[in-house]
């Protein structure tokens, strides 16, 4: 991000153009570390994995039965042994020869078919038959080596984010662990004289501090280390100070409340002290003030997100997880959209993009329906705790009639 976004003043901005100017807050992506496997999870690769092995390493029975070379030119074949995964057999197979063969045992040479159990008869020892021959295909039940990945193939490209799958494809190459970008370490505080810390006495115009409880939920799924410096008073040379330690400890810093224009709003006064400061106003809802920039000599982005819950989380997940992304060493991310049809009119104004809370299914024809789930007022984070997704409403749309489509964002989308 250059200074000259600094220059936009107090106009109002799309969130495509905040969202453009923000792809340049941070350049390079964090450190490379290395990390066993028992460790990687929602971790971000920093380099590319390639194959050291096939996998499957051989060919092998996708079911038990009897493995061959297909067609047969004898009705009746000879069993000659008996081959059980983890074991091989140690001669090539002859015409009208086969074996008993259990699921994952590599296949003999000169087999190249497996017949399942069902479809066999044994009219005496040591002899086989094939009912329905006719329904028999050569290559049948059997797994290839390398079908699943070749060795020397692309595995896992870097910049993967590495979940469940993702571990049990590096286990099965026989790898041990693999390079990484470092977790982002970010520090969020929550500023306010009324804002009250869970536990604490509630004063007759108090809050409960519900933001930084969902910031830490929300940055933890990501996989990022949070520096919580709790609760700070509407204090600008407190919350300098805190500033000021934050952008030497953490990669990130994020506050919440205290970024909009009232009297006793210290947080942009406070980063022109330490830091250079954009002052966004963004045309969406919920969450139009937000301010943006850097922190201390080495420049440590910052976010300061509205004072309204449900403001800090969409805001969060529009704004401050593609940069935290970009630090992880996921530069191209984007938040996965589907398109749904509105179960309900949905109110929009135009020139604002509206974010609402809301819930999808499928109706028996597969098509996808979507309704809000409730008030959708920046202050009810109910809204938020029914939601599965968030209904995008184009800044062009004058609301949506029962039955238009919608674009949807999916929550708790971490992959």
């Amino acid at each position: 991000m250059t200074l000259s976004c600094f220059d936009l003043g107090e106009r109002m901005l799309s969130v495509a153009e905040a969202q453009r100017h923000l792809a340049g807050l941070v350049g390079e992506p964090l450190a490379i570390e290395a990390c066993p496997l028992a460790e990687l999870s929602g971790r971000v690769l920093a380099e590319a994995v390639h194959s050291p092995i096939d996998v499957p390493q051989n060919t092998n029975a996708a079911m038990d039965g009897i493995a061959l070379a297909w067609p047969q030119p004898v009705a009746a074949l000879a069993l000659v042994g008996r081959v059980l995964a983890g074991g091989r057999f140690d001669r090539p197979l002859a015409a009208g020869e086969a074996v008993t063969i259990t699921t994952g045992a590599p296949l003999p040479k000169g087999a190249d078919t497996v017949i399942m159990q069902e479809q066999l008869a044994f009219p005496g020892a040591g002899q086989v038959q094939v009912s329905r021959p006719e329904t028999v295909r050569r290559g049948q039940h059997v797994r290839r080596a390398g079908e699943d990945v070749a060795r020397g193939s692309l595995a896992l490209a870097a910049g993967t984010r590495l979940g469940a799958a993702q571990l049990g494809l590096l286990a099965s190459l026989g790898l041990t662990g693999a390079r990484v970008h470092r977790r982002p370490r970010v520090a969020i505080f929550s500023s306010g004289d009324e804002v009250t810390a869970p536990g604490a006495p509630l004063s007759a115009a108090g809050i409960y501090d519900a933001n930084r409880y969902s910031l830490r939920g929300l940055l933890q799924a990501l996989g990022c280390r949070v520096i919580d410096l709790g609760i700070l008073p509407d204090d600008r040379e407190t919350i300098i100070g805190a500033l000021r330690q934050a952008a030497q400890d953490a990669d990130m810093v994020i506050t919440s409340g205290g970024v909009s224009v009232g009297q006793a709003d210290w947080i942009k006064a406070a980063l022109a002290e330490v830091g250079e400061l954009g002052f966004w106003r963004i045309a969406m809802r919920p969450g139009r003030p937000l301010a943006c920039g850097w922190l201390g000599e080495g420049r440590t982005p910052f976010f300061g997100l509205p004072g309204n819950p449900v403001a800090v989380m969409v805001t969060f997940l529009q704004f401050v997880q593609p940069v935290l992304r970009r630090l992880m060493g996921q530069p191209e991310w984007q938040p996965r959209r589907l398109t749904a049809l509105a179960a309900e009119p949905l109110a929009s104004r135009v020139g604002r993009v509206d974010y609402l809370r809301g819930t999808y299914h499928s109706d028996r024809e597969g098509r996808l329906w979507v309704r809000p789930t409730g008030r959708q007022g920046s202050g009810i984070l109910t809204s938020m705790v029914l939601a599965d997704c968030l209904i995008e409403v184009d800044a062009d749309r004058q609301g949506v009639a029962e039955g238009e489509p919608v674009t949807l964002q999916l929550l708790n989308d971490f992959s």
